[in-house]
């Protein structure tokens, strides 16, 4: 799961190379990745991503998703304000708690689902939360 912002492509990718993912993945993408999902005012979202989960489970036998959010992210300014990522250490509790979240309701509707979850920069490094 990752955002459709244009600056996060190349970077997941590279990030995914590392890990020797390519090819080996399902990629679903849309605004604020896990934000999406889990926002209230993204609320219209979150059967899509939920249904496309189930999907890709049925389909490819997935056996964990990888919620990547990034810094900076729009989405987040649009569904918590501004404020939410106005320093880094904010912006690192925010994404810590959507990605709780995140988790939390992937345990809930797949219990048997691995969940990983990291935040991207800018330049690309990616910190992971447990």
């Amino acid at each position: 799961l990752t955002c459709i912002d244009p600056r996060f492509p190349e970077p997941t990718l590279t990030y995914m190379k590392g890990r020797d993912m390519v090819g080996k993945y399902s990629q679903f993408t849309f605004a604020g990745a896990a934000i999406g999902v889990v926002a209230p005012c993204f609320k219209a979202w979150h059967k899509t991503f939920w249904d496309n989960l189930a999907a890709s489970i049925q389909l490819h036998a997935v056996p964990k998703v990888i919620a990547m959010d990034h810094r900076d992210c729009g989405a987040a300014k649009i569904a918590y304000g501004a404020d939410s990522i106005k320093t880094p250490d904010i912006e690192t509790a925010l994404h810590r708690k959507v990605l709780a979240d995140f988790r939390k309701q992937c345990n809930e509707r797949h219990p048997k689902l691995a969940v990983e979850m990291g935040l991207i920069s800018l330049k690309g490094k990616v910190e992971t939360f447990t």
